[in-house]
Parts: structure tokens; sequence; C-alpha cells
């Protein structure tokens, strides 16, 4: 391939490069200015189009009817006052001006003076904008042969013209009407005022749509952090009603499975228990010595048992309650230390928080248990930001690879290395308290700890 196509090749491919980085560049300023919400962008979709109609109608309003007709209406006064210009020169004398006078009053409207041995006044300011005075001064120019002045800036509803003639100057009053559109502010008046009541109405009904839209969203936010939705019910539109009724639908046969699922395991437990009970007194009756290692098994499987029954029941009946987050905090480093380890713990914030308290002292009971089985000094942080409770728990053992973090909250997962999150028990620990999280709305991470081992991290919403 030759060089000089090389170069036009790698031209365009800069070239599109460019664009694309300027269109991803004007994409994020785009999406940046724009708010973020649906009822605004709503409002910006029926106003823009508004607008842009609006404006387009004035624009042509003004372009073709009002330019023209005030044209056509100055030309139509300035063929006038020539017509009484050439009168004026074509009858001299004193009752041929009169009559001239009185054909202009009657006949075209016009007031006419003639002012002996007078000359024109010095030209005056001329508007900035304005269209008689542009439209006016230039037909007139066309039409007279003579030195003439206007005035069409004053305050009056009449339009002052004087035309030098040898021995004095013709002084011609027109109504402004006559040569200038003055009632078209009634169509701008109309439009603007007609738009104003659509834009109100259609703010009115656009607000009652987003508002079960907004209802909806804030009744499954609720759901989410396991609180009880009330007062909520389908209204909107159909769409709107559809994805109502199918929420509620969801949260009815969610509810159902919790309370089924509470039902069995409440049989399961009692029926297990009953077991485990019968057990513990026949070997009561039996010889200590020969059935201390058959004691340690049934205290182990009813220790797994409560950890699978928990594991199970996910504390979704527990209603939720303003909990003071500070004293839970509290009772996790007093558990701590009396497992050996040595915990502190803080709080910042206001530490009343409406969660379920029980499933949140799980959770975190559990983290810090997953803390002190391997380690000696756990650190408990809590925080309460405008929208979060974060919880920290730091240890200093030997900490659980990064590639296996995720792993560790699968149900009975148990890890070959040093550090098993449950070791002796069930492996259900920290999936324990990554659902207590979520049923929360929120979620438990780990990651590295300053201490030089695990950091456990709950984030719940508030």
């Amino acid at each position: 391939m030759p060089k000089s196509v090389h170069v036009a090749w790698d031209a365009a491919c800069g070239a599109n490069a460019r664009m694309r980085a300027n269109n991803a560049r004007f994409g994020s300023w785009f999406n940046s200015v724009m708010p973020k919400g649906l009822y605004a962008r709503s409002l910006i979709i029926i106003v823009t189009p508004m607008v842009i109609l609006q404006s387009v109608l004035a624009f042509v309003f003004m372009e073709r009817h009002y330019n023209t007709v005030t044209r056509r209406l100055s030309a139509a006064v300035s063929q006038d006052i020539s017509a009484i210009a050439d009168f004026a020169v074509a009858f001299p004398s004193p009752e041929g001006r009169e009559q001239v006078r009185q054909i202009a009053q009657s006949s075209m409207g016009l007031s006419v003076d003639f002012l002996p041995d007078e000359h024109l006044p010095p030209p005056g300011p001329k508007p900035f904008f304005s269209i008689l005075d542009s439209n006016f001064t230039g037909e007139l120019g066309k039409r007279l042969r003579r030195p003439f002045w206007t005035d069409t800036v004053g305050n009056s509803n009449l339009i002052e013209v004087r035309i030098q003639f040898d021995d004095m100057v013709m002084r011609i009053f027109a109504r402004r009407s006559q040569a200038y559109l003055s009632n078209s502010h009634i169509f701008l008046v109309w439009m603007v005022g007609t738009s104003l009541v659509l834009l109100a109405v259609a703010i009115l009904f656009l607000r009652n749509q987003i508002k079960p839209i907004e209802a909806l969203a804030d009744a499954a936010i609720a759901f989410g952090k396991g609180r009880d939705v009330t007062g909520f019910r389908p209204r909107g539109a159909r769409e709107v009603r559809g994805a109502a009724l199918a929420f509620l639908e969801m949260r009815r046969r969610i509810e159902r499975q919790i309370e089924q699922r509470t039902t069995m395991l409440a049989g399961v437990s009692h029926d297990m228990r009953t077991i485990l009970t019968r057990f513990k007194l026949e070997l009561a009756f039996l010889n200590e010595a020969e059935t201390d290692a058959l004691r340690k098994d049934v205290d182990e499987l009813q220790s797994m048992l409560e950890a699978y029954l928990a594991f199970a029941r996910d504390d979704m009946g527990e209603p939720p309650v303003l909990t003071d987050i500070a004293r839970l905090i509290e009772e996790a480093r007093v558990n701590g230390e009396r497992h050996g380890a040595g915990v502190t713990s803080a709080f910042s914030g206001d530490p009343m928080v409406t969660l379920r308290p029980d499933a949140f002292r799980r959770c975190l009971a559990n983290l810090v248990a997953n803390g002190w089985r391997y380690a000696d000094r756990i650190d408990i942080n809590g925080t309460r930001a405008e929208r979060w409770l974060i919880v920290t728990v730091d240890d200093n053992g030997p900490g659980i690879p990064p590639e296996r973090r995720e792993e560790v909250f699968r149900p009975f997962f148990r890890l070959d290395e040093a550090r098993n999150q449950d070791a002796g028990g069930s492996g259900l620990g920290l999936t324990i308290a990554r659902d207590a999280a979520r049923a929360h709305g929120g979620d438990v991470s780990l990651g590295d700890s300053p201490l030089g081992g695990l950091r456990a991290t709950i984030r719940i919403p508030v």
C-alpha cells in the first residue's frame, strides 16, 4: 500500500477518534446539566416543543405578517404625503394651499400646515431597532425628491413629517396606526397567555401522574428495607397501576412464602429439640466418663441446628423499630472481650436507626465472632451518615485472600487455609451476616484492615 494511503488512513482514524472524544465530552456535559428526576425531565419534554413552536410562530408572524403589513402601510402613507407635496407645488396660492389642507384632512386623514420662512430641524437620534422608522423613512425617500425630516420616536400617537420647499416648510401629521401595525402585541399576549395556561395544566396533570410512581418507589424501598408498607394502593395511569398491582402480588407471595417457611421451621425446631433433650436426659443416667465424647457431639449438633434455623428463619417476621446502634456495638464489644480478645468500639452521629434489632445484633455478633476466633485485637467503628449506617469490624488476624472474599459468603463454605470463618461450626456465620444486612436493603463486604487482618463493612440505608 502506498505511503500516501497510509497517511490518509491515519489522518481519518485520528479524525474519527477526535470526533468520538468530542461526542463523549459533549454527552458527559449534557448529562451533567440535565436534571435527573423524571418530573423535571418530563417537564422539559413538554416545555421544549412548546417553546420552539411558539418561537417559530412568533418569528414567522414578525417576519412575514408584521413586517409586510407595516411596510405596506408605510408605503401607502408615504404615497399620500408625496401626493400632498405635489399638490402644494401645483397650487402655490393661499387658496390652493387651503384646498390642499382640506383634501388631506378629509380624504387622507392627514393634518397639513405650511410654515413660511422655516427650515428643517437638525436630524434627531434614530432608534436602534424600529421597524416603523426604517420602513417609513425608506418609503418616503423613494417618492420624495425634496429634503425631508421625520419624527417617529415620540410618545404620541402621531408621526411628524416636514418637507423643505423653496420658501416654506410643509408640516404633516399622520396617525401612527396609519403607518404601523400597532395591535401586534395582542397576538403575542394571546400566544404567551395560552402557553402559560397550557403549561400550568400540563404541570398539574404531570405532577398527578408522577406521584403514583414516587409512591411505588417509596413502597419498594420500604419493603426492601424490611419495613411495613402501609397506605399504599395502586393509582395513576394503567401502566403504573399494573406495576403497583404486580408489586403487591410479589409482596404477598414473598410474605406467604416466609410465613410457610417460618411455620415449617417452627415444627422442625420443636421436633429436633425434643429429640436432643431426650438424648441429654438419657446421657445424664449413663457413666460420664463413657459419654463425654457423645455429649460433645450432641452439643455440637444442637449448635449446628441453631445455626441452620437462624439462617433459614432470617428474622423476617421481626418488625423494624427505632434502635440504639451504639448500644448494640457496645454489647458486641463486651461479648468479644468475654472471649478473650482486646476489643475497642466507637460510634459517631445519631445512634437511633429504624431496623430489626435482633437481625442486626446477629449480623454484628457473627462478624465479631469471626474476628475473635482468629485474632486477639478487634476494632468496631460505627458512623451514621446522611443516608447510610456504616459499621466496620477490623481485626489483626490472618485475613482472607481477596479472590476468596466472595466465596466465603456462600452457605456451608469453608476455607482450606488457616482462617476458616466458622471453624467447628456450620459455615454459615458470614452468610447469615450478609443476609441480615441485605434484609435491611444493605450489604456486607470484606476488605483489608488497617490492623493487618480483615475488615468487614456493614452498609445499611437509613
